[in-house]
């Protein structure tokens, strides 16, 4: 009797503060990894273990959801020294004066710098020496980059180029390079260029040790397409992973809809049968390290994240959690697909074969190599257009990428604006991507 009574009131007092707490609060309570409605990934220490301890490591995009996180999962694995590179000043204070506090004695090295700037890329590699880049930093919202296209060639492209290139060429051990599902048969600007940025990894995995021949673009930049002859002693190991959606990163749904609730909302959402494939931040950033460990280069790693998710039933499961009911408490308005995005993600396509590996929950596509002469091409066309208008920059990223669909449409045919050899270039790589098709 009395047992049945104590129960009682514990469960007459977790009501009650329930009813206190507000809908933000309880939501800040949740385990995010419960709305994915599936078991959690693990690390393989050992190999990681062996993969980072000792190692001179490298982040960048340092100040991230995914980069920070990924410094946390690394610092466990007493690196020698953990260079982390971020643009924003603000979040790299803060990553840095974390891993300082927790990780007292260990040799930590915060680097403000933009990735686009290839001479202080250069000074951070030439002090560093780093054995092993994890290159998070990018150009991620995919409206944002709609809007901004140019911009998304610089840092997407570019800026993996910069690092990619000082890392064959200060003989870093492994280069991964963080992807996105939104790169498969992509459909936005942001998916393109991390397409671009897949195809050049690639392409220097296999031609680094071939050489190749320099190049200049109309403003100037210079590039090698492969990085000259190498040792085989020194040659990195170039791997990009593609991510799902992450839980609680920065701009993600999570966030949204934790605001619009706890403002009494509507809770928006794009249409009622949009769906992604979602992942933790820890699972994410796990994936980043396990890819590097088990890569022999050229890779294309992806997770297995289960069934996508229903951003409609993520919102409603949100709704529930807040302690809120939906048409009650608060609406969920549609608010239509917006440029760039598509109804659902895909994790491979037709010209990608699957294999597994010795992680059972990560799986490699090996996607058609691209040709060194056409991957100049394309470097040179996507060069002149970085500051060209909207429309040409999107018809170069049509041209470099086949696949690519852009929902964005244009009156007029763009290549009729551009200088006539740039215009010839554009289609010349149109006719070698219909004699793949063929």
């Amino acid at each position: 009797m009395i047992r049945a009574l104590c129960s009682y009131l514990r469960r007459a007092r977790w009501r009650f503060v329930s009813r206190r707490l507000s809908p933000r609060d309880r939501l800040d309570q949740v385990d995010l990894a419960a709305l994915l409605k599936r078991p959690a990934v693990n690390l393989d220490t050992p190999e990681l273990q062996r993969f980072l301890a000792g190692k001179r490591v490298m982040v960048t995009g340092a100040g991230g959801s995914i980069g920070s996180e990924i410094c946390r999962q690394i610092m466990r694995f007493c690196p020698a020294r953990l260079a982390l590179v971020e643009q924003a000043e603000n979040a790299l204070f803060e990553i840095d004066a974390e891993l300082r506090q927790r990780w007292v004695g260990m040799q930590i090295v915060p680097h403000v710098a933009d990735i686009c700037d290839a001479t202080r890329i250069d000074n951070i590699f030439a002090l560093e020496r780093p054995q092993v880049i994890f290159h998070c930093a990018a150009h991620k919202h995919v409206p944002m980059m709609e809007a901004n296209p140019g911009e998304a060639i610089k840092n997407n492209v570019f800026g993996t180029k910069i690092l990619a290139d000082a890392a064959a060429r200060y003989h870093a051990a492994a280069f991964v390079m963080v992807s996105t599902d939104k790169a498969v048969n992509p459909t936005s600007v942001m998916g393109a260029t991390k397409r671009v940025a897949e195809m050049y990894v690639q392409s220097l995995s296999r031609q680094q040790a071939a050489g190749g021949r320099q190049h200049e673009g109309s403003n100037g930049a210079q590039w090698t397409v492969g990085s000259g002859q190498v040792d085989a002693a020194y040659t990195t190991r170039f791997v990009a992973v593609r991510f799902g959606n992450v839980l609680g990163s920065s701009g993600s749904v999570i966030p949204i809809f934790k605001r619009q609730i706890a403002a009494g909302g509507p809770v928006t959402v794009t249409h009622p049968e949009m769906k992604r494939y979602f992942m933790t931040i820890p699972e994410a950033s796990q994936l980043v390290l396990q890819a590097g460990a088990i890569a022999n280069g050229g890779e294309v790693f992806v997770l297995d994240m289960g069934q996508p998710i229903r951003i409609l039933d993520l919102a409603r499961d949100m709704i529930r959690l807040a302690g809120l009911r939906e048409g009650k408490d608060i609406d969920i308005q549609f608010t239509g697909i917006r440029p760039g995005e598509k109804l659902y993600e895909e994790l491979s396509n037709d010209d990608e074969q699957t294999q597994p590996t010795r992680h059972p929950k990560i799986r490699v596509w090996r996607l058609t190599p691209t040709n060194p002469i056409e991957m100049h091409r394309i470097l040179e066309l996507l060069d002149t257009v970085r500051n060209a208008p909207a429309d040409q920059v999107i018809f170069a990223l049509q041209q470099s990428v086949p696949e690519y669909r852009p929902t964005t449409k244009f009156s007029r045919e763009p290549a009729a604006a551009l200088p006539h050899d740039q215009a010839a270039n554009l289609r010349l790589l149109a006719q070698q991507a219909a004699s793949r098709a063929a």
